[in-house]
Order: C-alpha cells, then sequence, then structure tokens
C-alpha cells in the first residue's frame, strides 16, 4: 500500500531579523565568562538540513580547548562567588534564566528548526517550553537540597548527619536531536546544585547552546560557571570525557558512543550518567481505543522525524485490529505534511544530516533484503535537503536487523501477534538490548498495571506513548543508559552525600 506523500512549499519562510543576526554572528567559544578563538584556529561548517547549505560556522574545539574550559570551570568551583552563593542565590539565577529563554523562545525555535530541521512549532511548544518549565522546577530545587539527620545503631553518644554537597566540575555532552531541550536536561539541575560546566553541544547543532552561553552571560552567572566548546565528538567530546579534573560526565547519545564515554572516564573514575538508545515497543491490544492507538502508534515514530531515543519502533498489533490499525498507519504516515521546518505547516521536517539519511536508507534496504515490504513510504522526497517519507515496515521478524537495532529515523516495523498470552507479548517486547520507554494500549485496567510491570524499560505509557514531565525520572533499563534525570532523580545525579558523626 503505497500512499501519496503530502509535500508543502521546499522553501518556506525566511527567519526573523534577531535568527538572521544570530547565525552571520562570528561564533567563539564561551570559556571563563568570555567569547574566545578556538586555540587551533580550525571552524566547522553549520548545515541546514533542509537546503544542504551552510549556514553558520562554529569554532572547531580541541583539547587545548576542553583543558581551558575545565580549568574556568574549577576555579569558579572552588574559588569563585558561585561556591559562597547561596542556594536561593542560585535559584533566582536559574530563574531569571527561564525568564529570559521564555523572551526569546520564538528566535531558539528557529535556530532549532534551522540547525536540526525539526518543524518550528514543535520546536517552539515542546523544546523551548519544556526548557522553561525545566530550569524554573529546578531553581526551586536549589533550596530543597538537604541532608538528614540519623540515629546510629551503635551505643555510641554521637550526633550523625549527612550533607548533599555539589558534585563539582561536570562534563556535559549532548546529542542533535532535542539540541536546546538535550542541553537544558543537563544544564539545569547542575546548577541547581551547585556544579559548574563545560557544554559540549553536537558538532551538527552547535548554534542554539552558543545563544543559551548568551543568556548564561546576560543573567550573570559568574566567570568559569557555564562554558561551551563546540568541536568534534572525537576531539573534545573525547578530551572532555577523559579530562582529569573533570568530576563527573553526563553524555545522551548512541550507546555505541556511550561506552567509549565510561572507557574515557575510568581514568579519574569520574562519575558518569548515560541517556543512550532505544528500541522501544509499542503494544496494542484487541479491547484498545483504535483512534487513540493510531495516534499514539503514529506519534511515537513520526514525532521528530523519528529521531527520538525512545521512538516507539516496534509495533505489536493483536492480529484482530492489525489490517485496521495498518490501513491507519499507512493513511497517517501520507498525511503528515513534509517540508521546511521554519513552514509553520510542517509536520514532518528533513533527517539531520546526508549521513543519517544514508543510514536511515541502509536499514530500510537491508530490511527489504532480508524480507520485509514497505507498507508506505521508504523513498527521499526531492534532491535537495535531507528528507524522507514516514515508513511503515510490515513483514518483519525477530532477528532482522530493523527489528534489533536502533534506526534513529521515521521506520516503523509492524508485527502482529495470535492471541491474548501476555508472557509471550512481554517475553518478546523485552527482547532487546534496550529498555529505555514501551507503551501499550488497551481499555483492561488490569491488564495494563500487569504489562506495564512486566515491561523491562524505564518509562511505560499507557494509552500514550512519548511520556516526558519535569517531575518524572527519566533513563533507560539494559544498554540504555545510567541514571534518571528529570525530578529530584537529577538533583541526585549532581551531587554527593557525605556522612559526618561527631562524639558527644
Amino acid at each position: 500500500m503505497t500512499v501519496q506523500q503530502k509535500i508543502i512549499v521546499a522553501e518556506g519562510p525566511a527567519p526573523s531579523a534577531a535568527t538572521a543576526a544570530f547565525l552571520a554572528a562570528d561564533h567563539r567559544l564561551f570559556i571563563g565568562g568570555r567569547w574566545v578563538e578556538a586555540a587551533e584556529g580550525g571552524q566547522l561548517d553549520v548545515e541546514n538540513p533542509a537546503t544542504g547549505e551552510i549556514v553558520a560556522r562554529v569554532p572547531a574545539g580541541t583539547a587545548a580547548d576542553i583543558d581551558a574550559a575545565v580549568a574556568a570551570a574549577r576555579q569558579a568551583f572552588d574559588h569563585g562567588p558561585w561556591s559562597r552563593m547561596t542556594p536561593s542565590e542560585r535559584g533566582r539565577l536559574v530563574w531569571k534564566l527561564a525568564d529570559l529563554l521564555e523572551t526569546h523562545a520564538d528566535e531558539f525555535a528557529e535556530i532549532d528548526s534551522i540547525d536540526n530541521g525539526k518543524p518550528v512549532t514543535d520546536a517552539r511548544a515542546v523544546d523551548v517550553a519544556f526548557s522553561c518549565e525545566l530550569l524554573r522546577y529546578m531553581a526551586g530545587w536549589s533550596t530543597k537540597i538537604h541532608g538528614q539527620t540519623i540515629a546510629l545503631s551503635s551505643s555510641a553518644p554521637f550526633h550523625a548527619y549527612t550533607l548533599r554537597e555539589p558534585v563539582g566540575v561536570v562534563g556535559q555532552i549532548v546529542p542533535w536531536n532535542f539540541p536546546l531541550m538535550m542541553a537544558v536536561w543537563k544544564v539545569a539541575p547542575a546548577l541547581a546544585a551547585g556544579c559548574t560546566i563545560v557544554l559540549k553541544p553536537a558538532e551538527q547543532t552547535p548554534l542554539s547552546a552558543l545563544r543559551l552561553a548568551q543568556l548564561v552571560e546576560e543573567v550573570g552567572f559568574p566567570a568559569g560557571v557555564f562554558n561551551v566548546v563546540t568541536g568534534l565528538g572525537e576531539t573534545a567530546g573525547a578530551a572532555l570525557a577523559a579530562h582529569p579534573d573533570v568530576d563527573k560526565v553526563a553524555f545522551t547519545g548512541s550507546t555505541e558512543v556511550g561506552k567509549l564515554i565510561l572507557g574515557s572516564a575510568r581514568g579519574n573514575l569520574k562519575k558518569v550518567s548515560l541517556e543512550l538508545g532505544g528500541k522501544s515497543p509499542v503494544i496494542v491490544f484487541p479491547d484498545a481505543d483504535l483512534d487513540v492507538a493510531l495516534a499514539g502508534a503514529a506519534s511515537a515514530i513520526f514525532y521528530n522525524m523519528g529521531q527520538c531515543c525512545t521512538a516507539g519502533s516496534r509495533l505489536y498489533i493483536h492480529r484482530k485490529v492489525y489490517d485496521r490499525l495498518m490501513a491507519g498507519m499507512a493513511a497517517e504516515a501520507a498525511r503528515l505534511p513534509v517540508g521546511v521546518g521554519l513552514d509553520p505547516a510542517t509536520r514532518i521536517g528533513p533527517l539531520v544530516s546526508a549521513e543519517q539519511l544514508a543510514r536511515v536508507f541502509g536499514y530500510i534496504e537491508a530490511g527489504q533484503r532480508e524480507g520485509a515490504t514497505v507498507l508506505t513510504g521508504g523513498r527521499r522526497i526531492g534532491d535537495r535537503g535531507f528528507f524522507l517519507e514516514p515508513t511503515v515496515l510490515t513483514g518483519t521478524t525477530p532477528g532482522m536487523s530493523v527489528v534489533r537495532e536502533e534506526i534513529f529515523g521515521p521506520v516503523v516495523c509492524a508485527m502482529p501477534f495470535d492471541d491474548d498470552d501476555i508472557d509471550a507479548i512481554v517475553a518478546e517486547a523485552n527482547s532487546s538490548i534496550y529498555g529505555l520507554a514501551a507503551s501499550l494500549y488497551t481499555r483492561d485496567l488490569s491488564k495494563a498495571h500487569t504489562v506495564a510491570r512486566r515491561l523491562k524499560a524505564g518509562t511505560i505509557g499507557v494509552n500514550v506513548h512519548h511520556v516526558v514531565d519535569v517531575a518524572l525520572p527519566f533513563g533507560g533499563f539494559k544498554q540504555s543508559g545510567w541514571g534518571r534525570e528529570m525530578g529530584y532523580a537529577a538533583i541526585e545525579l549532581y551531587t554527593e552525600t557525605k556522612s559526618i558523626a561527631v562524639a558527644l
């Protein structure tokens, strides 16, 4: 079943004057409260994936720049005014950053849309709005980080208590799929906890991190508290992960790179948190509300062009409703307008790069070689930019690479199941090296709770897939990562517990 994809205007509107001026500016690294050139003078081209055109250039930071940034962060943590600020003073600065980000929300949405390709409406309503909310939420935690008084089990007279203290200098390496939001996910709790930061954005999407640094400067954070080094992962990113004066590294990205981060961190046994890949299952039982299930399954894989670590890329549908849901998925895939992210009508933008487009195509071709059928989609759109039709594969089996491996594109593998054997479908859903997210669709309350308890994933949605809230811990089981972000769990990632006992 191939349906004609809805294509909208290829060019799209021009960015605002503020965004255009930012793109055209001389971009530099932000280190120790100053804007500086890269030590080796190199630059990286920043490409608009909707057109393939170069829209900006940023410094290609290397190990020398990481050294300078870490030194600035260490100075700010150990000796600067940041370490002497009260929690309420820190919280006010973080809240002020949220207010300033909200003031420039439209500009940030345009920057991420141009840099990443995502629809500007999504960037404004989700990425920027969530970032503002998260900054405010974490600002509130600044004054609520506390220890405990402990009644010791020994008979000796002691006054014993614990403190939670900031872990220190933090290296944060973030991906290209949600450039601003992924940065704020890490920056907000680290600042609230009292850490200092060296942020390394993805080389494909560095622009919103640099614009965020401008806001940090405007808000008035002390020099060295927040530093940004743009550069390649294998140079700047690797140097940051291995740096002996970094106390913790936080990484979001692929499982493959996460394992490299672990190897790099062992030199000084720095603390590590990892939010990695996924191959999330979506299970539709025969009693589900099919309108809800269809909307959820489509959003699970097509939102952000499938470039989500939680993407619902394995779709298990009871055979009683399989044909109806498949017809709906094909129609939904074709209904979504594909176009330039800056066009408000766009629902599906380009993939982030030519490399990513080739990767996703490689999986589609591999699936077909292994026996899968393209129900709809599977074709490139146009010859300008990196556009791909949303794709539904049928006839897939558990051993296929498209079912086992993370594709990170708008490609879903649909598989029917024949009965209500919960043991079998749970076992199949759990048969993955990943365990980041999962969802199930049913009207049966008992079945919902039973299956949700048994699925091996960090976040389970019932009659919804993408479940993210600033107060809800987020992270993965198995090879989907270590640690939890959001909620108070994120504060715990950036603090250490100290036990103190005073002999009376």
